[in-house]
């Protein structure tokens, strides 16, 4: 079993995930080896909370420029985990 704290990278916060966390749906930036199956089982671990349903998303790179200087952001793998109704929400600053 791979460690959760390995599996889960970071919180991503954003206004629109930030609404989702009011509906029990919270999203985390994940390892890009990690599937639905691993990031379940870190949250359940992690949290001792239990998962409805695992999303999975991989963001692609994009283009940036920064004066004269070009580049790309890097890729990452992201997850969107909904928990079951009856469980209470995430706190997940304690992290």
């Amino acid at each position: 079993m791979k460690n959760p704290y390995d599996v889960i990278i970071r919180q991503v916060i954003t206004e629109k995930t930030t609404k989702l966390a009011e509906v029990n749906k919270y999203t985390f930036e994940v390892d890009r080896k990690a599937n639905k199956i691993d990031v379940r089982n870190a949250v359940e671990a992690i949290w001792n909370r239990k998962v409805d349903n695992v999303t999975i998303v991989n963001v692609r790179k994009k283009p940036r420029k920064m004066g004269r200087y070009e580049g790309f952001t890097a890729a990452y793998k992201k997850a969107i985990v909904t928990l079951k109704d009856n469980e209470k929400p995430l706190d997940v600053f304690e992290l």
